[in-house]
């Protein structure tokens, strides 16, 4: 059985194919249920955010099916083949303490990305696919991330993809103090941004959200106006910033009603900001007049800056994480060859307990006990060296160089190779 790695990311895939192959809460535990259900797959998990969608098993040549599986999962989309990447062992091991600690991240260092590892750890935990191997895996990896994070400056002063998305709005704006925000959502990336957006001195903030509650709890924070998604487009004209962040299956900002709001606002420039994966924005209303709209994929600009600044400091997270990866790796090898240290020493404790046996009826027999002392220790060499003895004799005979080598190292640990 091996560690694999199966899936794509922003870097892989443009957005348009990212967004076919979203696992949200309401589907992943029937993803996980299906994906355990393949023959080969022994554990499972799955990893679902705006810049990734990855798979991480293990599988026993059950790695084969995943490509067709995950295609089947994005409505049948061929595109999907071209975007996927595998990988197995060390380097899956790396990836997953690299992707925990912000170095795989669309900018680098963001924090939110270990929430989501946690996340996706506690589903599958749940529907029962998370075994001893996942388990270990994971739990080292949160314990690299929070090591990487305490030990170099890769997360200092971070700047997040709701953070970047304003940078681009003072593009647009020199100022937000006149000027009204709408966003569309209520998760951890709506409040990122409303929380970058209130300390700029917006004038005025409305937030809307499916749950009027949840959207009244957040704004309750910020001073801001609280709305329910049916009176999104009522509001909408009064929006110079738009940003939005749900898990809604389709659009929820239509060309027709950003249209509509274009003319009510008599062409004054919007700024709209769509951070959902899929698209909460219908694409086509960046073509309109007087409408600024950046996607996921269009803050690499932001980002690039940001990598830039953090170079020096990602060099010796990944130094950290190498390491990492090498002691996990070595703990895997160990615990690979516990059975077989387990069945030697049981072999070997069979062999004590029949030699002890008859020595004891020797004694009882009134045999002399240096005798029996002779024999005790000769027959339980001879039984503890037979099998072995065996096997290099035979290895001798067919050329199998590899069996005295490793002998060698087995029974002469002390003795260094010339």
């Amino acid at each position: 059985m091996s560690l694999l790695i199966f899936g794509l990311n922003h870097r892989t895939a443009p957005i348009d194919v990212r967004e076919r192959i979203v696992f949200d809460a309401d589907r992943l535990p029937q993803a996980l249920a299906a994906l355990g259900a393949l023959a080969g797959i022994h554990e499972s998990l799955i990893i679902s955010t705006c810049n990734r969608t990855e798979i991480c098993c293990v599988e026993d040549a059950g790695g084969a099916l995943l490509p067709d599986w995950l295609t089947s999962w994005s409505g049948g989309d061929p595109q999907l083949k071209d975007c996927l990447y595998r990988l197995e062992g060390a380097e899956a091991v790396r990836h997953v303490f690299s992707v925990a600690s912000g170095l795989d991240s669309l900018i680098l260092g963001e924090p939110q990305i270990l929430g989501q590892l946690k996340d996706a750890y506690r589903a599958a935990q749940q529907a029962g696919t998370a075994g001893s191997l996942l388990n270990r895996l994971f739990q080292t990896t949160f314990s690299v991330a929070k090591r990487v994070r305490t030990e170099t400056a890769i997360g200092a002063s971070a700047v997040s993809v709701a953070s970047a998305g304003i940078q681009l709005a003072k593009r647009i704006f020199t100022g937000f103090d006149q000027h009204t925000a709408l966003l569309v959502g209520a998760g951890d990336m709506i409040e990122l941004a409303a929380r970058h957006l209130h300390a700029q001195k917006l004038a005025r903030m409305i937030i809307a959200n499916r749950s009027l509650n949840r959207a009244q709890r957040l704004a309750s924070s910020f001073k801001a106006s609280a709305i329910s998604l049916d009176a999104l487009d009522s509001h909408l004209p009064q929006a110079d910033i738009v940003v939005s962040s749900t898990a809604s299956p389709g659009h929820v900002i239509s060309l027709e009603a950003t249209r509509n709001a274009i003319a009510q606002r008599r062409h004054r420039p919007v700024f709209m900001l769509d951070l959902a994966v899929p698209r909460d924005i219908d694409p086509r209303v960046g073509e309109l007049e007087d409408i600024y709209l950046f996607t996921m994929d269009d803050l690499r600009n932001v980002i690039d800056e940001n990598v830039r600044a953090r170079a020096e400091e990602a060099e010796t997270a990944r130094e950290m994480i190498a390491d990492e990866v090498a002691r996990f790796m070595a703990g895997l090898k160990s615990r690979e060859a516990v059975p077989l240290i387990r069945e030697l020493r049981g072999q070997a404790e069979a062999a004590r307990e029949q030699t002890l046996e008859q020595a004891r009826r020797m004694l009882a027999a009134g045999r002399p006990p240096d005798e029996v002392l002779e024999f005790l220790a000769a027959t339980l060499t001879n039984r503890l060296l037979h099998g072995p003895s065996t096997a290099l004799r035979e290895a001798a005979e067919s050329g199998d160089v590899e069996i005295a080598v490793a002998a060698a190292r087995l029974f002469r640990p002390g003795r260094r190779e010339q």
